[in-house]
């Protein structure tokens, strides 16, 4: 009788060779294809800290769908540039694809680590991810109804009567919702001191932390988090002290608001209420209330630059298109009628509504690159060495430009999506599968956006009259717009012209009942 052992020292020669074998395998494959590396340097001076997606986009016409850059020869970045490259690696291999890249700036010393999209692979990440699941998922959306009419009717109001003012109201429209959804707080002014934190956090995430594609020297070399904060150089320590002040600041304070409404029973249902009151009575335990806060900014943060991206462009293609907001409008008139606002019973009857909301997210790109994913093994994807912690990005910019999809992408044509195609051609040309990110990492709260979006587009659309902006002589004021934000493409704001269609339509604005609760 062979003794146990043997079997375990077969089994562990095995296993020995299937890694020997995957290595030798993986070695012989070549990198991907990319742009000059330099000796010692790599390719940090292909890299830039605004609108990154436009050259990566130039690799992909160049070098092909999956492009590989290196920093330092320490760290790897993989472009990918197409759906199949971003579906066979991100969705189908997702369980080697779904990790975060651990940056010791932005997590360590800016204490971000906690927020969803940086947390790695691990357990934390899937409590977290199963706490927005059980308040958002596609079924759940329903019971914000209320909410999202709400904000949608007074974001209304505000712009027919402040039109001037419409960037602040779209930036008001975006953080009121989300604070009213997640923590139940309700936003009274543009000056709201929950807005005002939200929008410096989010801003310091954006344009500093994130600057030059996130990669700090003390990523690079982590001895430098040791040097004094006197030391030359150093002075990226002091920063991260105050932005991790700020953001424990900005994640302790609206979770602090509603549990002392709780206490007291002063609070309206929300996101956070909703999974409190699921521990019928019990105290909930450190970790749960731990990852229930950190989980609630992260759906905060995330849903602010999104919507807030989606609207400006839908006010930018609306008035160098008044041919579509005009079709739009005979769309609503027809199905809606002029005596009520578009409410969410109408989604299925209005499909061209559905394709301009589309085309507003595939013309305009939120998010060009995915959020990066970090590679927990190493692979080899068409004969192509993908190296373990390899940073992947989605390249959605170039995705929603392939003229292959997209004939005529730099155009705003709602039509494209009208027409009828093929299951494979309709999963590649629908913008969801992009912007909301990829695998296992997909944005849990996409259903609540997707809905809040489209409601206010139809009432928008059934309600006002949008376009370019005139000056006092009557000339037409061409829009200029600058994209500052290193990651979420938001135009800046541009004269725009907003009056309400009719009387009718002023009266209804007017006349819309606010509910208070869900």
């Amino acid at each position: 009788m062979t003794n146990p052992s043997t079997y375990a020292a077969l089994a562990g020669l095995l296993v020995a060779l299937f890694i020997y074998f995957r290595k030798l395998k993986a070695s012989a494959a070549s990198l991907p294809p990319g742009p000059l590396r330099y000796p010692l340097l790599g390719n940090i001076a292909n890299l830039t800290a605004k609108e990154l997606w436009l050259p990566a986009t130039r690799w992909a016409k160049q070098f092909g769908d999956v492009v590989h850059l290196d920093v330092f020869g320490a760290v790897h970045l993989i472009f990918l540039n197409s759906p199949e490259s971003t579906m066979d690696l991100l969705d189908k291999r997702g369980s080697i694809y779904s990790d975060k890249p651990q940056f010791l700036m932005t997590g360590e010393l800016c204490g971000c680590k906690n927020m969803v999209a940086f947390t790695g692979n691990n357990d934390q990440s899937k409590r977290q991810r199963k706490l927005m699941h059980k308040a958002f998922a596609q079924t759940c959306i329903p019971a914000y109804y209320p909410l999202i009419e709400n904000e949608t009717y007074e974001y209304l109001r505000k712009l027919i009567s402040e039109p001037a003012d419409y960037m602040k109201h779209i930036r008001r429209y975006a953080g009121s919702l989300t604070l009213s959804v997640v923590y139940g707080y309700q936003v009274l002014s543009n000056n709201d001191p929950y807005l005002g934190l939200a929008e410096e956090c989010v801003d310091i995430l954006a344009n500093e932390i994130a600057s030059g594609g996130g990669i700090w020297p003390v990523d690079i070399f982590p001895s430098l988090q040791h040097l004094p904060t006197w030391f030359p150089g150093a002075g990226f320590k002091l920063k991260a002290a105050r932005w991790k002040a700020k953001m424990e600041e900005w994640v302790d304070k609206p979770y602090e608001f509603l549990k002392n409404g709780m206490k007291t029973g002063q609070y309206k249902h929300s996101f956070c209420s909703m999974l409190l009151e699921d521990e019928d009575g019990a105290k909930p335990s450190p970790e749960f209330e731990f990852d229930l806060k950190w989980t609630a900014n992260s759906m905060y943060g995330a849903s602010m630059d999104t919507s807030i991206a989606t609207i400006s462009h839908f006010f930018l293609a609306i008035i160098q298109h008044p041919e579509v907001l005009a079709k739009a409008q005979r769309e609503i008139d027809a199905v809606v009628g002029s005596d009520r606002l578009p409410t969410f019973e109408d989604r299925d009857s209005l499909p061209y509504i559905e394709a301009v909301l589309q085309e507003t997210w595939r013309w305009g790109v939120p998010l060009p690159l995915s959020l990066p994913h970090r590679l927990m093994e190493d692979d080899v994807y068409r004969g192509m060495h993908i190296p373990k912690g390899s940073l992947i990005f989605g390249n959605i910019w170039a995705i929603m430009h392939d003229e292959e999809i997209y004939p005529d992408s730099y155009t705003f044509n709602p039509d494209r999506f009208l027409t009828k195609v093929d299951a494979d051609t309709e999963r590649k040309r629908n913008p969801r599968n992009y912007v909301f990110g990829f695998g296992r990492r997909l944005c849990p709260g996409r259903h609540l956006v997707d809905s809040s979006l489209w409601l206010l587009i139809a009432c928008m659309i059934a309600t006002l009259d949008i376009s370019k902006a005139v000056d006092d002589q009557g000339n037409t004021i061409e829009p200029e717009v600058q994209f500052e934000n290193p990651i979420f493409r938001s135009p800046s704001k541009f004269p725009c012209d907003f009056r309400p269609r009719s009387e009718k339509a002023l009266a209804l604005i007017k006349q819309c009942e606010l509910p208070t609760s869900l």
